[in-house]
Formats: C-alpha cells, structure tokens, sequence
C-alpha cells in the first residue's frame, strides 16, 4: 500500500473519532446529570461490567471512579454469572458497557443484577436494546460508523464508551469537590502522592545517619562525625538533652579555613565557636516538599529536624529529597 493510503487511513480514523465525540458533546444532557445523581445517592460501590473491548474500556473505568473518589470494582460478565455475581448488593449502582445492548453475557446476568436491587446505568450505542430498556438510566454513546475499513473492529464506539466514562467520572469529582490531597491519598506512590502526602520523617535520616555531637565538640569531632554518617554536608549540635544548639555545615568548614590565617588551629577550636547559631529547621510532621521549599528558597542543602520540644530527631538532606522524587 502506498504511503499515502497509509496516512488517509490513519487521518480518517482521527476524524471519525473526533466526529464521535462531536456527537457526544450535542448529546450530552439530563442523563448525565442523573447517572451522577444515582451514584452519589447510594451507599455502596460502583461495579462496572462488560465483555472484549468493552470490557478493557470497563475496567479503565472503573480505575478512573476508584481513583476520584468513587468506590468501584470491575466485574467480568462471564465470571459473574458462575458466582462473581455474589459481589453486587442492593447498595449498589452496576455500570454496564455494550455497544449493541444485545451482548450474551450482559443479557444474561442483568436479570440476577436487578433482582438483587442494584440499580442499572447503561452506556450503549443502541437505544432500543434489552440493556437499554433494562436500566434506570442510559447513557447515548451511539457513533455514525467505526472507524475499522471494514466497519468491524470496535474503534469509534470504544472511544465514545470511554469518553462517556470518563466525562461522568469527571463531573461525579466535581460533585463531590474531590481534592488534591484526597487523590493523592489513593496514589502514594506517584509524584502527586510523594509531594502531598511524605512528611519529613518519611525521608529524613535519623540515629547514626543523622549526624549529631555535643557542644563540647571540636571542629575535628563534627567532620569525622559528618564523614562517618550517611548525611555528609552538616552536623547538629546538640547540648545533654539532645536540643540542637546550632548547625555546622561543609560550606561553613570551606569559609573558616579561607579566612584564618592558622589552618592547623581550626581543628582543635570548639564547635560553639564556629557554628550556626538558632539555623532553620524543620519539623518531622512538615510535608516534605515544604522542606523541600525552604531548603530551594534559602540555598540550603541540608535541615536538622526538631521535634516540638526542640530534640533533635534527625537531619533531612536535598539529595535524599531528589532520590525520593519530591524535588
């Protein structure tokens, strides 16, 4: 085939899917209104249903409300019929995907769904179906024609199935002012989750790695105690009941040997000396990414962590910020 049939096919596909969900958007009524109705007023789950590539565009569906803030479950229609089916009470709303309305394995569990009391939200591209006269309410995603030259594969429908999906997921978030913090709550381990959810003590370093020593210390004493810890750039300094005194850093060392004229004597002089007196610190229930902040506003690299009671409870370095992915 030559190229350029090549790229006419591809451009058509992008526009026949584009004129699918054209249609949608015109469609788009009352039905969506109260599909988001029927699912904010029971106290139950989501489950959502359907078989092949509606089935794939189900169970990204359900991934979708799960993640917003709305409870949901994908059940495969052929496993619910030999016992799958036990999942659905009459707390729930069943969110069926069939482009027909006419698929065997829907048809045949949508009776046991509405007898257990479930309610029936429907997206199809058949209004005059058994799924269609079968549910409380409908949503329209019927399409002009696939974009598959042979008019077989699902491809325009499975785009207007999935739109529909995601526009009533959508509009449910909003309903519910779904916020940041609660979608990160389900994403911990993403970079929405890290910066909106780790505290401090999530990643700073404490004990041995933490580096500490008291204000009877020597110069000498704070850069064998930063070489031995895992935190090699600053050292805390702390007084008998652990509270931090000041902070002694590689930057301060750096300046200190530039600027006395007896190199040899610095390392004998007293900690309380050269240190930074009352630094910046960071507490261990602090959101790491305002850490992160403070650290990026004022050039710093590194924070000791107080507690309340002003005791020191570890130290929090950039890099393990950076590894950590809240930078």
């Amino acid at each position: 085939m030559p190229d350029a049939r090549v790229l006419e096919q591809a451009r058509r596909t992008l526009q026949i899917e584009r004129d699918a969900i054209d249609g949608l958007i015109r469609r788009a009524g009352d039905e969506l209104v109260s599909a988001c109705k029927l699912l904010l007023g029971v106290p139950g789950r989501a489950i959502v249903s359907g078989m092949g590539k509606s089935g794939a565009v189900g169970r990204k569906l359900a991934g979708t409300l799960a993640s917003t803030g709305t409870p949901a479950y994908f059940m495969h229609p052929a496993d619910a019929i030999h016992g799958d089916l036990g999942v659905v009470t009459d707390q729930d709303v069943v969110i069926f995907l069939s482009n027909s309305g006419e698929t065997e394995e829907v048809s045949n569990i949508l009776p046991f769904v509405r007898r257990r009391g479930a309610k029936v939200i429907s997206i199809c591209g058949a209004m005059d179906s058994t799924l269609s006269r079968n549910s409380d309410v409908v949503l329209d995603a019927r399409v002009d024609c696939e974009a598959c030259p042979l008019g077989l594969a699902p491809t325009a429908s499975c785009i207007a199935a999935m739109a529909i999906g995601d526009a009533l997921a959508m509009a449910l978030m909003a309903a519910r002012e779904f916020t940041t913090e609660q979608y990160a709550a389900s994403h911990p381990g993403g970079v929405l989750g890290r910066k909106t959810l780790w505290r401090v003590r999530d990643v700073m370093q404490a004990g041995q790695d933490g580096p500490a020593i008291g204000v009877q210390a020597t110069v000498l004493d704070a850069l064998l105690t930063m070489s031995q810890a895992r935190v090699r750039g600053a050292v805390s300094i702390v007084d008998e009941e652990g509270k931090l005194r000041g902070l002694f850093t590689d930057g301060d060392f750096r300046l200190l040997m530039q600027r006395e004229a007896d190199r040899n004597a610095v390392m004998s002089r007293s900690i309380t000396d050269v240190m930074t007196r009352q630094p910046t610190t960071a507490d261990p229930d602090m959101l790491a990414a305002e850490a992160v902040k403070i650290m990026q506003d004022r050039e710093f690299d590194n924070l000791p962590v107080v507690d309340g009671g002003g005791v020191v409870v570890g130290m929090v370095d950039i890099q393990d910020m950076m590894k950590a992915g809240i930078v």
